[in-house]
Protein backbone atom coordinates (compact mmCIF):
# COMPACT_ATOMS: atom_id res chain seq x y z
CA UNK A 1 0.00 0.00 0.00
CA UNK A 2 1.43 3.10 -0.85
CA UNK A 3 1.94 5.93 2.11
CA UNK A 4 0.19 8.49 2.86
CA UNK A 5 2.26 11.16 2.61
CA UNK A 6 0.22 14.34 4.13
CA UNK A 7 0.36 12.27 6.90
CA UNK A 8 3.74 13.48 7.14
CA UNK A 9 3.45 17.16 5.90
CA UNK A 10 2.43 19.90 8.35
CA UNK A 11 4.83 22.71 7.51
CA UNK A 12 6.47 23.93 4.24
CA UNK A 13 9.93 22.03 5.59
CA UNK A 14 8.59 19.01 5.37
CA UNK A 15 7.07 19.55 2.01
CA UNK A 16 10.21 20.65 0.84
CA UNK A 17 11.70 17.48 1.63
CA UNK A 18 9.82 15.22 -0.70
CA UNK A 19 10.88 14.72 -4.47
CA UNK A 20 9.34 16.33 -7.28
CA UNK A 21 8.03 13.20 -8.33
CA UNK A 22 5.81 12.96 -5.29
CA UNK A 23 3.84 16.26 -5.31
CA UNK A 24 1.29 14.82 -7.63
CA UNK A 25 -0.09 12.43 -5.23
CA UNK A 26 0.21 14.66 -2.46
CA UNK A 27 -2.13 16.97 -4.24
CA UNK A 28 -4.78 14.43 -4.95
CA UNK A 29 -4.16 13.21 -0.59
CA UNK A 30 -5.01 17.37 -0.50
CA UNK A 31 -7.60 17.67 -2.58
CA UNK A 32 -9.65 14.42 -1.02
CA UNK A 33 -8.68 16.02 2.56
CA UNK A 34 -10.44 19.58 1.84
CA UNK A 35 -13.28 17.59 -0.09
CA UNK A 36 -13.81 15.44 2.68
CA UNK A 37 -14.06 18.01 5.55
CA UNK A 38 -15.75 20.74 3.60
CA UNK A 39 -18.13 18.00 2.40
CA UNK A 40 -19.38 17.84 6.41
CA UNK A 41 -18.35 21.04 8.15
CA UNK A 42 -19.10 23.64 4.93
CA UNK A 43 -17.17 26.12 3.39
CA UNK A 44 -15.35 27.54 0.19
CA UNK A 45 -14.41 24.29 -1.94
CA UNK A 46 -14.15 25.47 -5.63
CA UNK A 47 -11.25 28.07 -5.60
CA UNK A 48 -8.86 26.26 -2.89
CA UNK A 49 -9.62 22.92 -5.01
CA UNK A 50 -7.95 25.04 -8.27
CA UNK A 51 -4.89 26.00 -6.87
CA UNK A 52 -3.97 22.74 -5.34
CA UNK A 53 -0.90 22.58 -7.51
CA UNK A 54 -0.05 26.05 -7.65
CA UNK A 55 -0.13 26.34 -3.58
CA UNK A 56 2.13 23.42 -3.49
CA UNK A 57 4.68 24.77 -5.95
CA UNK A 58 5.19 27.89 -4.12
CA UNK A 59 5.54 26.61 -0.92
CA UNK A 60 8.06 23.73 -2.22
CA UNK A 61 9.94 26.43 -4.29
CA UNK A 62 9.64 29.50 -2.13
CA UNK A 63 10.93 29.59 1.87
CA UNK A 64 8.00 30.52 3.34
CA UNK A 65 7.45 32.52 5.75
CA UNK A 66 10.79 34.33 4.99
CA UNK A 67 9.58 34.36 1.05
CA UNK A 68 6.44 36.46 1.88
CA UNK A 69 3.41 34.59 -0.02
CA UNK A 70 0.09 37.32 -0.36
CA UNK A 71 -3.34 35.69 -1.40
CA UNK A 72 -6.17 37.76 -2.79
CA UNK A 73 -9.83 37.54 -1.42
CA UNK A 74 -8.78 33.85 0.52
CA UNK A 75 -11.14 31.96 -1.26
CA UNK A 76 -8.38 29.77 -2.09
CA UNK A 77 -6.77 29.46 0.73
CA UNK A 78 -7.32 26.31 2.57
CA UNK A 79 -4.45 24.02 0.93
CA UNK A 80 -1.96 26.77 1.88
CA UNK A 81 -3.97 26.34 5.46
CA UNK A 82 -3.28 22.86 5.31
CA UNK A 83 0.53 23.01 4.48
CA UNK A 84 1.22 25.54 7.00
CA UNK A 85 0.34 24.04 10.36
CA UNK A 86 -3.27 23.85 10.45
CA UNK A 87 -3.91 20.60 9.11
CA UNK A 88 -5.46 19.19 12.69
CA UNK A 89 -7.38 21.77 13.31
CA UNK A 90 -8.79 21.95 9.87
CA UNK A 91 -12.09 20.83 10.80
CA UNK A 92 -12.53 23.84 13.09
CA UNK A 93 -12.63 26.59 9.62
CA UNK A 94 -15.30 28.89 10.24
CA UNK A 95 -16.45 27.20 12.90
CA UNK A 96 -16.49 29.06 16.90
CA UNK A 97 -13.27 28.94 18.09
CA UNK A 98 -11.70 27.26 15.21
CA UNK A 99 -9.46 29.07 12.42
CA UNK A 100 -10.74 31.64 10.02
CA UNK A 101 -11.82 30.60 6.62
CA UNK A 102 -9.51 33.64 5.16
CA UNK A 103 -6.03 34.36 5.88
CA UNK A 104 -5.15 35.69 9.38
CA UNK A 105 -2.30 37.42 10.02
CA UNK A 106 -2.84 36.54 13.87
CA UNK A 107 -3.80 33.06 13.16
CA UNK A 108 -0.43 32.17 11.35
CA UNK A 109 2.96 33.52 10.43
CA UNK A 110 2.58 32.34 6.71
CA UNK A 111 -0.70 34.73 6.65
CA UNK A 112 1.56 37.17 5.32
CA UNK A 113 -1.64 39.41 5.08
CA UNK A 114 -5.40 39.58 6.26
CA UNK A 115 -7.75 39.39 3.15
CA UNK A 116 -11.38 38.98 2.63
CA UNK A 117 -12.56 41.70 0.62
CA UNK A 118 -10.39 41.44 -3.01
CA UNK A 119 -8.33 43.08 -4.83
CA UNK A 120 -5.77 43.95 -2.23
CA UNK A 121 -2.72 41.46 -2.94
CA UNK A 122 -0.93 43.32 -5.36
CA UNK A 123 -0.83 46.60 -2.90
CA UNK A 124 -0.10 45.10 -0.25
CA UNK A 125 2.64 42.83 -1.58
CA UNK A 126 4.32 45.85 -3.49
CA UNK A 127 4.36 47.65 -0.21
CA UNK A 128 6.29 44.25 1.61
CA UNK A 129 8.52 44.40 -1.56
CA UNK A 130 9.74 48.17 -1.13
CA UNK A 131 9.75 47.72 2.69
CA UNK A 132 11.99 44.55 2.66
CA UNK A 133 14.15 46.88 0.10
CA UNK A 134 14.30 50.00 2.47
CA UNK A 135 15.62 47.28 5.41
CA UNK A 136 18.04 45.96 2.93
CA UNK A 137 16.31 42.05 3.05
CA UNK A 138 16.26 39.47 0.63
CA UNK A 139 13.09 38.26 0.13
CA UNK A 140 10.67 37.01 -2.51
CA UNK A 141 6.94 38.43 -2.88
CA UNK A 142 4.66 36.64 -4.16
CA UNK A 143 0.89 37.71 -4.99
CA UNK A 144 -1.78 35.33 -6.31
CA UNK A 145 -4.67 37.01 -7.60
CA UNK A 146 -8.08 36.05 -9.65
CA UNK A 147 -9.02 36.86 -13.11
CA UNK A 148 -12.04 38.27 -11.10
CA UNK A 149 -10.33 40.53 -8.84
CA UNK A 150 -7.19 41.83 -11.15
CA UNK A 151 -10.42 43.60 -13.37
CA UNK A 152 -10.84 45.47 -10.33
CA UNK A 153 -9.32 49.18 -10.11
CA UNK A 154 -7.51 49.01 -6.92
CA UNK A 155 -5.32 46.03 -8.91
CA UNK A 156 -4.66 48.05 -11.84
CA UNK A 157 -3.12 50.52 -9.28
CA UNK A 158 -1.30 48.11 -7.80
CA UNK A 159 0.01 47.17 -11.19
CA UNK A 160 0.30 50.86 -12.41
CA UNK A 161 2.54 51.85 -9.61
CA UNK A 162 4.55 48.41 -9.32
CA UNK A 163 6.03 48.55 -12.93
CA UNK A 164 7.78 51.85 -12.30
CA UNK A 165 9.50 50.84 -9.90
CA UNK A 166 12.51 47.83 -8.97
CA UNK A 167 10.48 46.14 -6.34
CA UNK A 168 10.78 42.52 -6.05
CA UNK A 169 7.36 41.27 -6.95
CA UNK A 170 5.76 38.28 -8.36
CA UNK A 171 2.06 38.64 -9.65
CA UNK A 172 0.88 35.36 -10.12
CA UNK A 173 -2.53 35.56 -12.40
CA UNK A 174 -4.90 32.48 -11.56
CA UNK A 175 -7.18 32.21 -14.67
CA UNK A 176 -9.87 29.99 -14.42
CA UNK A 177 -12.49 32.51 -15.68
CA UNK A 178 -14.72 32.63 -12.52
CA UNK A 179 -14.84 34.43 -9.39
CA UNK A 180 -17.73 33.96 -7.33
CA UNK A 181 -20.06 34.04 -10.60
CA UNK A 182 -18.12 33.75 -14.50
CA UNK A 183 -15.62 37.03 -15.01
CA UNK A 184 -17.13 39.43 -17.41
CA UNK A 185 -15.71 42.37 -19.30
CA UNK A 186 -13.10 43.18 -21.44
CA UNK A 187 -10.05 42.29 -19.43
CA UNK A 188 -12.06 38.50 -19.35
CA UNK A 189 -12.13 38.74 -23.21
CA UNK A 190 -8.17 40.00 -23.04
CA UNK A 191 -6.87 36.81 -21.28
CA UNK A 192 -9.29 34.58 -23.59
CA UNK A 193 -7.62 35.94 -26.18
CA UNK A 194 -4.40 35.22 -24.29
CA UNK A 195 -5.04 31.53 -23.86
CA UNK A 196 -5.67 31.33 -27.52
CA UNK A 197 -2.51 32.57 -28.97
CA UNK A 198 -4.20 35.60 -30.16
CA UNK A 199 -2.71 38.81 -28.09
CA UNK A 200 0.70 38.16 -26.60
CA UNK A 201 2.33 40.26 -29.68
CA UNK A 202 0.27 43.38 -27.45
CA UNK A 203 0.62 42.17 -23.91
CA UNK A 204 -0.75 44.48 -21.39
CA UNK A 205 0.71 43.37 -18.71
CA UNK A 206 4.29 43.58 -20.71
CA UNK A 207 2.97 47.32 -21.58
CA UNK A 208 3.24 47.80 -17.95
CA UNK A 209 6.65 47.29 -17.66
CA UNK A 210 6.30 43.83 -16.17
CA UNK A 211 8.44 40.88 -17.31
CA UNK A 212 5.50 38.27 -18.58
CA UNK A 213 5.50 34.55 -19.01
CA UNK A 214 2.90 32.08 -19.57
CA UNK A 215 0.20 30.98 -19.72
CA UNK A 216 0.97 28.08 -17.66
CA UNK A 217 -0.82 25.02 -17.15
CA UNK A 218 -1.51 25.55 -13.02
CA UNK A 219 -2.26 21.78 -12.93
CA UNK A 220 1.19 20.73 -14.13
CA UNK A 221 3.34 20.74 -11.23
CA UNK A 222 6.57 20.28 -13.46
CA UNK A 223 5.77 22.95 -15.32
CA UNK A 224 5.38 25.65 -12.61
CA UNK A 225 8.11 24.27 -10.42
CA UNK A 226 10.53 25.22 -13.49
CA UNK A 227 8.59 28.21 -14.10
CA UNK A 228 9.03 29.64 -10.63
CA UNK A 229 12.49 28.19 -9.81
CA UNK A 230 13.12 30.56 -12.87
CA UNK A 231 11.65 33.50 -11.85
CA UNK A 232 13.41 33.72 -8.48
CA UNK A 233 16.22 34.94 -10.52
CA UNK A 234 14.62 37.80 -12.68
CA UNK A 235 14.83 41.04 -10.96
CA UNK A 236 11.81 43.51 -10.70
CA UNK A 237 8.20 43.20 -11.25
CA UNK A 238 7.44 39.94 -12.85
CA UNK A 239 4.02 38.04 -14.13
CA UNK A 240 3.17 34.45 -14.49
CA UNK A 241 0.11 33.78 -15.50
CA UNK A 242 -1.61 30.49 -14.73
CA UNK A 243 -4.44 28.59 -15.91
CA UNK A 244 -6.43 26.54 -13.68
CA UNK A 245 -10.25 24.88 -13.55
CA UNK A 246 -11.90 25.84 -10.15
CA UNK A 247 -13.28 22.68 -8.28
CA UNK A 248 -10.39 21.00 -10.15
CA UNK A 249 -10.39 16.72 -9.09
CA UNK A 250 -14.32 17.03 -7.72
CA UNK A 251 -16.68 16.51 -10.95
CA UNK A 252 -19.68 18.32 -10.25
CA UNK A 253 -17.27 21.76 -8.90
CA UNK A 254 -15.97 21.74 -12.03
CA UNK A 255 -18.92 21.28 -14.21
CA UNK A 256 -21.07 23.23 -11.80
CA UNK A 257 -18.28 26.18 -10.47
CA UNK A 258 -21.45 28.31 -9.38
CA UNK A 259 -22.84 25.92 -6.56
CA UNK A 260 -19.60 24.81 -5.40
CA UNK A 261 -18.17 27.71 -4.84
CA UNK A 262 -19.36 27.47 -1.64
CA UNK A 263 -21.77 24.12 -1.54
CA UNK A 264 -22.64 23.37 1.74
CA UNK A 265 -22.68 20.03 3.19
CA UNK A 266 -22.87 17.32 0.13
CA UNK A 267 -22.02 13.52 -0.35
CA UNK A 268 -18.07 12.91 -0.20
CA UNK A 269 -18.44 9.67 -2.08
CA UNK A 270 -20.60 10.82 -4.74
CA UNK A 271 -19.58 14.71 -4.74
CA UNK A 272 -23.77 15.60 -5.16
CA UNK A 273 -25.06 18.17 -2.91
CA UNK A 274 -27.35 17.25 -0.09
CA UNK A 275 -31.30 17.62 -0.53
CA UNK A 276 -32.70 20.12 1.18
CA UNK A 277 -35.85 18.87 3.46
CA UNK A 278 -39.58 19.53 1.39
CA UNK A 279 -40.62 21.73 4.15
CA UNK A 280 -41.56 24.77 2.67
CA UNK A 281 -39.64 27.61 4.04
CA UNK A 282 -39.83 31.60 3.89
CA UNK A 283 -37.78 32.84 1.06
CA UNK A 284 -34.36 34.26 1.19
CA UNK A 285 -34.44 37.99 1.62
CA UNK A 286 -32.35 37.94 -1.78
CA UNK A 287 -34.70 36.17 -3.62
CA UNK A 288 -37.57 38.94 -2.59
CA UNK A 289 -35.12 41.45 -3.91
CA UNK A 290 -34.44 39.46 -7.14
CA UNK A 291 -37.94 38.69 -7.76
CA UNK A 292 -39.54 41.82 -6.52
CA UNK A 293 -37.26 44.13 -9.35
CA UNK A 294 -38.30 41.84 -11.88
CA UNK A 295 -41.97 42.67 -10.84
CA UNK A 296 -40.97 46.92 -10.68
CA UNK A 297 -38.82 46.39 -13.90
CA UNK A 298 -42.05 45.02 -15.70
CA UNK A 299 -44.20 48.13 -14.35
CA UNK A 300 -41.63 50.41 -14.59
CA UNK A 301 -39.46 50.58 -17.51
CA UNK A 302 -36.85 53.14 -16.85
CA UNK A 303 -35.58 50.82 -13.78
CA UNK A 304 -32.67 49.34 -14.34
CA UNK A 305 -30.30 46.67 -11.94
CA UNK A 306 -26.47 46.47 -11.55
CA UNK A 307 -24.36 44.17 -9.14
CA UNK A 308 -20.50 44.18 -8.65
CA UNK A 309 -19.44 40.41 -9.64
CA UNK A 310 -22.83 39.00 -7.32
CA UNK A 311 -25.59 38.47 -9.81
CA UNK A 312 -26.64 35.02 -8.08
CA UNK A 313 -25.50 36.18 -4.10
CA UNK A 314 -27.67 39.37 -4.89
CA UNK A 315 -30.44 37.23 -7.21
CA UNK A 316 -30.01 40.19 -9.77
CA UNK A 317 -29.76 36.85 -11.76
CA UNK A 318 -33.61 36.83 -12.28
CA UNK A 319 -33.28 40.64 -13.76
CA UNK A 320 -30.18 39.83 -16.15
CA UNK A 321 -32.13 36.42 -17.37
CA UNK A 322 -35.57 37.88 -18.18
CA UNK A 323 -34.47 41.76 -18.37
CA UNK A 324 -30.89 41.41 -20.11
CA UNK A 325 -30.35 45.00 -21.18
CA UNK A 326 -31.34 46.37 -18.47
CA UNK A 327 -29.15 44.47 -15.61
CA UNK A 328 -25.31 44.78 -15.40
CA UNK A 329 -22.95 43.04 -13.59
CA UNK A 330 -19.73 45.02 -13.74
CA UNK A 331 -17.51 42.74 -12.34
CA UNK A 332 -15.24 43.45 -9.05
CA UNK A 333 -15.85 47.18 -9.24
CA UNK A 334 -18.10 48.91 -6.45
CA UNK A 335 -16.53 52.21 -7.08
CA UNK A 336 -17.57 51.84 -10.97
CA UNK A 337 -21.06 50.74 -10.11
CA UNK A 338 -22.17 53.38 -7.71
CA UNK A 339 -20.85 55.66 -9.89
CA UNK A 340 -22.11 54.56 -12.49
CA UNK A 341 -25.78 54.07 -11.32
CA UNK A 342 -25.22 57.93 -10.43
CA UNK A 343 -25.02 58.70 -13.99
CA UNK A 344 -27.70 56.81 -14.99
CA UNK A 345 -29.89 58.92 -12.87
CA UNK A 346 -28.56 62.18 -13.93
CA UNK A 347 -30.65 60.77 -17.03
CA UNK A 348 -33.85 59.69 -15.67
CA UNK A 349 -33.79 55.66 -15.36
CA UNK A 350 -33.86 54.70 -11.56
CA UNK A 351 -30.75 52.31 -10.91
CA UNK A 352 -31.14 49.76 -8.17
CA UNK A 353 -27.44 48.98 -6.97
CA UNK A 354 -27.16 45.92 -5.12
CA UNK A 355 -24.48 45.23 -3.18
CA UNK A 356 -23.40 43.37 -0.15
CA UNK A 357 -23.23 45.53 2.69
CA UNK A 358 -19.47 44.83 3.59
CA UNK A 359 -18.70 45.94 -0.14
CA UNK A 360 -20.11 49.17 -0.28
CA UNK A 361 -17.31 50.48 1.93
CA UNK A 362 -14.95 50.05 -0.81
CA UNK A 363 -17.38 53.04 -2.84
CA UNK A 364 -17.74 55.31 0.09
CA UNK A 365 -15.98 58.15 -1.65
CA UNK A 366 -18.87 57.79 -4.73
CA UNK A 367 -21.51 57.28 -2.38
CA UNK A 368 -20.50 60.50 -1.04
CA UNK A 369 -19.15 62.92 -3.54
CA UNK A 370 -21.23 61.18 -6.94
CA UNK A 371 -24.28 60.46 -5.06
CA UNK A 372 -25.72 62.22 -2.22
CA UNK A 373 -23.75 65.61 -3.11
CA UNK A 374 -25.50 65.67 -6.04
CA UNK A 375 -28.64 64.57 -4.18
CA UNK A 376 -29.49 61.75 -7.12
CA UNK A 377 -31.87 59.20 -6.42
CA UNK A 378 -30.04 55.94 -6.52
CA UNK A 379 -31.94 53.45 -4.48
CA UNK A 380 -28.83 51.10 -2.86
CA UNK A 381 -29.92 47.88 -1.88
CA UNK A 382 -28.00 46.49 0.57
CA UNK A 383 -27.95 42.89 0.98
CA UNK A 384 -25.83 40.99 3.74
CA UNK A 385 -26.35 43.34 6.60
CA UNK A 386 -25.65 42.71 9.79
CA UNK A 387 -24.16 39.93 11.04
CA UNK A 388 -23.59 36.73 8.06
CA UNK A 389 -22.41 34.07 10.17
CA UNK A 390 -18.91 31.76 9.20
CA UNK A 391 -17.28 34.28 6.77
CA UNK A 392 -16.65 36.51 9.93
CA UNK A 393 -15.48 40.12 10.72
CA UNK A 394 -14.08 40.95 6.79
CA UNK A 395 -17.75 40.46 5.95
CA UNK A 396 -20.02 41.74 8.46
CA UNK A 397 -22.05 44.04 7.24
CA UNK A 398 -21.59 46.09 10.68
CA UNK A 399 -20.92 49.59 9.65
CA UNK A 400 -23.51 50.87 7.04
CA UNK A 401 -26.26 51.90 9.38
CA UNK A 402 -22.84 54.62 11.05
CA UNK A 403 -21.54 55.33 7.76
CA UNK A 404 -24.48 56.08 5.84
CA UNK A 405 -25.92 57.97 8.61
CA UNK A 406 -23.96 60.89 8.45
CA UNK A 407 -23.81 61.61 5.19
CA UNK A 408 -26.65 64.22 4.13
CA UNK A 409 -29.34 63.73 1.69
CA UNK A 410 -28.97 59.86 2.30
CA UNK A 411 -32.59 57.61 3.54
CA UNK A 412 -31.72 54.46 5.09
CA UNK A 413 -34.23 52.05 5.87
CA UNK A 414 -34.40 48.47 7.36
CA UNK A 415 -37.39 46.85 6.57
CA UNK A 416 -37.98 43.92 9.14
CA UNK A 417 -39.66 41.55 6.49
CA UNK A 418 -40.22 40.09 3.38
CA UNK A 419 -43.54 42.48 2.70
CA UNK A 420 -41.41 45.80 4.26
CA UNK A 421 -38.57 45.06 1.48
CA UNK A 422 -40.84 44.72 -1.31
CA UNK A 423 -42.91 47.63 -0.47
CA UNK A 424 -40.00 49.93 0.22
CA UNK A 425 -38.62 49.02 -3.20
CA UNK A 426 -41.93 50.07 -4.59
CA UNK A 427 -41.65 52.72 -2.66
CA UNK A 428 -38.38 54.03 -3.76
CA UNK A 429 -39.05 53.48 -7.64
CA UNK A 430 -41.95 55.93 -7.38
CA UNK A 431 -39.79 58.55 -7.40
CA UNK A 432 -37.53 59.98 -4.28
CA UNK A 433 -36.05 63.71 -4.05
CA UNK A 434 -32.76 62.03 -2.49
CA UNK A 435 -31.32 58.75 -2.13
CA UNK A 436 -31.82 55.94 -0.64
CA UNK A 437 -30.02 52.82 1.52
CA UNK A 438 -32.30 49.66 1.74
CA UNK A 439 -30.68 46.97 4.02
CA UNK A 440 -31.81 43.10 4.55
CA UNK A 441 -29.87 40.42 6.39
CA UNK A 442 -28.42 37.49 4.98
CA UNK A 443 -30.87 33.86 4.88
CA UNK A 444 -34.42 33.51 5.02
CA UNK A 445 -37.02 35.54 6.37
CA UNK A 446 -39.97 34.13 8.41
CA UNK A 447 -43.35 34.84 6.26
CA UNK A 448 -44.46 32.50 3.55
CA UNK A 449 -46.98 34.42 2.00
CA UNK A 450 -44.87 37.82 1.30
CA UNK A 451 -46.03 38.19 -2.44
CA UNK A 452 -48.67 41.04 -1.56
CA UNK A 453 -49.54 43.52 -3.14
CA UNK A 454 -47.46 46.38 -3.24
CA UNK A 455 -48.64 49.87 -0.69
CA UNK A 456 -46.52 52.92 -0.76
CA UNK A 457 -44.91 53.62 2.79
CA UNK A 458 -44.35 57.22 4.12
CA UNK A 459 -40.58 57.92 4.02
CA UNK A 460 -39.61 58.34 7.99
CA UNK A 461 -42.62 56.87 9.43
CA UNK A 462 -42.24 54.10 11.93
CA UNK A 463 -44.66 51.74 13.69
CA UNK A 464 -45.99 50.37 17.02
CA UNK A 465 -46.00 46.68 16.54
CA UNK A 466 -47.09 46.20 20.67
CA UNK A 467 -48.25 48.62 22.97
CA UNK A 468 -46.99 48.71 26.61
CA UNK A 469 -47.02 50.77 29.76
CA UNK A 470 -43.27 50.96 30.92
CA UNK A 471 -40.25 50.29 28.72
CA UNK A 472 -40.14 50.70 25.03
CA UNK A 473 -38.06 48.71 22.81
CA UNK A 474 -36.93 50.73 19.50
CA UNK A 475 -35.70 48.33 16.85
CA UNK A 476 -35.03 48.67 13.64
CA UNK A 477 -34.57 45.94 10.48
CA UNK A 478 -35.10 42.03 11.32
CA UNK A 479 -33.50 42.87 15.03
CA UNK A 480 -37.41 43.22 15.42
CA UNK A 481 -37.79 39.51 15.60
CA UNK A 482 -35.41 39.08 18.10
CA UNK A 483 -37.99 41.27 20.22
CA UNK A 484 -40.72 39.62 19.35
CA UNK A 485 -38.99 36.07 20.57
CA UNK A 486 -38.02 38.00 23.46
CA UNK A 487 -41.26 39.48 24.32
CA UNK A 488 -42.37 35.90 24.64
CA UNK A 489 -40.01 35.01 27.62
CA UNK A 490 -40.19 38.13 29.23
CA UNK A 491 -41.95 38.31 32.82
CA UNK A 492 -44.41 40.75 32.11
CA UNK A 493 -45.23 41.50 28.50
CA UNK A 494 -47.63 43.43 29.26
CA UNK A 495 -45.43 46.48 30.47
CA UNK A 496 -43.10 46.54 27.80
CA UNK A 497 -44.16 48.37 24.39
CA UNK A 498 -42.08 47.41 20.99
CA UNK A 499 -41.68 50.09 17.80
CA UNK A 500 -40.23 49.20 14.42
CA UNK A 501 -38.78 52.48 13.38
CA UNK A 502 -38.04 51.40 10.24
CA UNK A 503 -35.66 54.63 9.05
CA UNK A 504 -32.76 54.88 10.87
CA UNK A 505 -32.89 58.49 8.39
CA UNK A 506 -35.47 60.37 8.80
CA UNK A 507 -36.15 59.42 12.15
CA UNK A 508 -39.58 59.70 13.04
CA UNK A 509 -40.07 62.43 15.22
CA UNK A 510 -43.47 62.97 15.74
CA UNK A 511 -43.51 59.21 17.21
CA UNK A 512 -40.22 59.36 18.86
CA UNK A 513 -41.55 62.10 21.05
CA UNK A 514 -44.81 60.46 22.11
CA UNK A 515 -42.09 57.47 22.80
CA UNK A 516 -40.64 59.49 25.14
CA UNK A 517 -43.26 61.35 26.80
CA UNK A 518 -45.63 58.15 27.71
CA UNK A 519 -42.45 55.82 29.12
CA UNK A 520 -40.21 55.61 31.75
CA UNK A 521 -37.21 53.94 29.84
CA UNK A 522 -36.28 52.75 26.86
CA UNK A 523 -33.87 49.90 24.63
CA UNK A 524 -32.28 50.62 21.32
CA UNK A 525 -31.37 47.51 19.36
CA UNK A 526 -29.54 46.85 16.04
CA UNK A 527 -27.43 44.16 14.20
CA UNK A 528 -24.64 47.04 13.97
CA UNK A 529 -22.07 49.30 15.31
CA UNK A 530 -23.56 50.85 18.26
CA UNK A 531 -20.74 53.38 17.72
CA UNK A 532 -22.62 56.36 15.45
CA UNK A 533 -25.43 53.67 15.30
CA UNK A 534 -29.19 54.00 15.05
CA UNK A 535 -29.29 54.15 18.70
CA UNK A 536 -26.79 56.93 18.85
CA UNK A 537 -29.39 58.92 16.46
CA UNK A 538 -32.02 58.02 19.21
CA UNK A 539 -29.77 59.19 21.72
CA UNK A 540 -29.14 62.88 19.93
CA UNK A 541 -32.84 63.06 19.73
CA UNK A 542 -33.24 62.59 23.38
CA UNK A 543 -30.29 65.19 23.82
CA UNK A 544 -31.48 67.38 21.20
CA UNK A 545 -35.23 67.42 23.32
CA UNK A 546 -34.01 67.25 26.38
CA UNK A 547 -35.43 63.97 27.27
CA UNK A 548 -33.84 61.99 30.35
CA UNK A 549 -35.24 58.58 30.84
CA UNK A 550 -32.74 55.87 30.83
CA UNK A 551 -32.18 54.95 27.32
CA UNK A 552 -30.13 51.55 26.82
CA UNK A 553 -28.00 51.01 23.33
CA UNK A 554 -27.67 47.29 22.11
CA UNK A 555 -26.06 46.51 19.23
CA UNK A 556 -22.20 45.62 18.74
CA UNK A 557 -19.28 47.01 20.36
CA UNK A 558 -16.28 48.67 19.33
CA UNK A 559 -14.70 45.30 18.08
CA UNK A 560 -14.68 42.78 15.22
CA UNK A 561 -16.92 40.11 16.18
CA UNK A 562 -15.17 36.99 14.81
CA UNK A 563 -16.51 33.92 12.89
CA UNK A 564 -19.30 31.98 13.81
CA UNK A 565 -22.87 30.95 13.52
CA UNK A 566 -25.00 33.94 13.62
CA UNK A 567 -26.84 32.59 16.62
CA UNK A 568 -23.68 32.62 18.16
CA UNK A 569 -22.81 35.39 17.44
CA UNK A 570 -25.87 37.34 18.68
CA UNK A 571 -25.20 35.59 22.02
CA UNK A 572 -21.97 36.58 22.37
CA UNK A 573 -23.01 40.34 22.18
CA UNK A 574 -26.04 39.76 23.79
CA UNK A 575 -28.58 40.24 20.99
CA UNK A 576 -30.38 37.39 20.99
CA UNK A 577 -33.73 36.77 22.54
CA UNK A 578 -32.45 35.29 25.79
CA UNK A 579 -30.62 38.00 26.76
CA UNK A 580 -33.14 40.93 25.30
CA UNK A 581 -35.77 39.49 27.78
CA UNK A 582 -33.54 38.74 30.62
CA UNK A 583 -32.56 42.93 30.35
CA UNK A 584 -36.20 43.91 29.89
CA UNK A 585 -37.34 41.77 33.24
CA UNK A 586 -34.14 43.46 35.07
CA UNK A 587 -35.51 46.59 34.00
CA UNK A 588 -39.11 46.70 34.46
CA UNK A 589 -37.58 45.45 38.04
CA UNK A 590 -35.76 48.45 38.66
CA UNK A 591 -39.00 50.12 37.73
CA UNK A 592 -41.27 49.04 40.11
Amino acid sequence: MQKRLLDHINFPKDLRQLDPEQLPQLAKELRDFIITIVATKEGHLGASLGVIELTLALHYVFDTPHDQLIWDVGHQAYGHKILTGRKDNFHTNRQQGGISGFPNREESEYDTFGVGHSSTSISAGLGMAIASALKGEKKQHIAVIGDASIASGMAFEGLNHAGVTSANLLVILNDNAIGIDPSVGALKQYLTNVKKGKAKQDNIFEALNFNYSGPVDGHNISKLLSELERLKSVDGPKFLHVITTKGKGLQQAEDDQVTYHAPGKFDVITGDVLPKNNLKQAPKFQDVFGHTIVELAKMNTNIVGITPAMPTGSSLKYMMNMIPDRAFDVGIAEQHAVTMAAGMATQGLVPFCNIYSTFLQRAYDQVIHDVALQNLPVIFCLDRAGLVGEDGATHHGVFDLAYLRCIPNMIICAPRNEIELRNIMYTAQLGLKHPIAIRYPRGRGRLLDWKKPFQNLEIGEGLQLKAGSDLAILSIGSMSNNVEDALLLCDHPEQVSHYDMRFVKPLDEPLLHDIFKTHHSLITIEDGVITGGFGGAILEFASRHDYTIPIKTLGLPDRFIEHASVKQQQQSIEIDAEHISDLCNTILLRLL
